[in-house]
């Protein structure tokens, strides 16, 4: 099997695609193409944009490329290839769609060669390949941003937990940990108005209540966790999305919040960023690439 893979990474407003070597668990640096898409658009607008993305990235290097690992968010039925989205403000024209045969016909690539995974285990797959959590057999993963995805890997294979859903005191966990709560409750605690985590960051250190604010948040992601990992037993934490980037800020407390639940295990920040996805939706291919 060739040793060069697609990754690719669809988001609600764009598509990201880059050559993987799989032999070096690495990026070709500079295949990577990024694309805006009309989430809007017609199924022959999506499609031509998607496969136009991953055209242009395989074109950038010269290698022989049959197989493409693809990150969808969801719903979407993965090992069907079939949209699932409606209602979500994007993709709408695709539910319903096999999205796997419309795009091996656009790519002349065969159907069996086309892999999608939901994005949540994609970024924690990638960080099980080449980033955070490579080495470690369990693991469980989180993104922490405008929503809040979870994930296992267990010996390299990963799966969504599906979890932002579950409930969590007065309704549900995505709630409390989503960038949305901390927007809500900063405004609770000092009366001001905030866009987003980082406008909220740099009110620091005139305002006391950021820290106020952050140790609430680990109290939440601490109780969240507690469930998580007694459930699932894994040897590291990974945390990913934007609100690790003020990882400093709750870092300290959330550890010690889980060592009052006898939680010891490593609690670790996503490496790869934007690149886990890739390198996570490639080494969907990484058995078949050692046959």
């Amino acid at each position: 099997m060739n040793k060069f893979t697609l990754g690719v990474d669809i988001g609600g407003t764009h598509i990201t695609a880059a050559v993987v070597d799989l032999s070096n668990r690495s990026i070709i640096q500079e295949s990577i193409t990024r694309q805006v898409v009309d989430a809007g658009g017609s199924i022959a607008d999506i499609i031509s944009d998607w496969s136009n993305a991953m055209r242009a990235a395989m074109g950038k290097y010269k290698a022989e490329i049959t197989q493409v690992g693809i990150a969808m968010p969801g719903p979407f039925n993965y090992e069907c290839g079939i949209s699932l989205m409606q209602n979500q403000d994007k993709y709408d024209a695709l539910y319903g769609i096999n999205v796997k045969e419309l795009l091996a016909k656009a790519l002349h690539f065969d159907i069996q060669n086309i892999r999608f995974q939901n994005d949540a285990p994609c970024f924690l797959q990638g960080e099980a390949f080449a980033g955070a959590a490579q080495g470690y057999d369990r693991a469980i993963g989180l993104t922490l941003g405008t929503g809040l995805g979870s994930a296992v890997i267990v010996d390299g294979k990963a799966w969504d937990a599906n979890l932002w859903d579950t409930p969590f005191n007065s309704s549900i966990a995505e709630e409390y940990l989503s960038s949305r709560w901390f927007v809500k409750r900063y405004y609770e605690l000092s009366g001001k108005r905030t866009n987003n985590v980082k406008s909220i960051v740099e009110e620091m250190p005139a305002e006391p209540k950021v820290q106020v604010l952050f140790s609430e948040y680990a109290d939440n992601l601490s109780t969240f966790l507690r469930d998580f990992v007694k459930q699932e037993q894994p040897e590291v934490i990974v945390l990913g999305g934007n609100i690790t980037k003020a990882f400093d800020l709750f870092g300290d407390k959330l550890r010690e919040k889980l060592k009052e639940q006898n939680i010891t295990i490593p609690i670790k920040t996503a490496q790869l960023g934007e690149e886990a996805a890739l390198l996570g939706a490639a080494s969907l291919w990484e058995e078949r690439a050692k046959v």
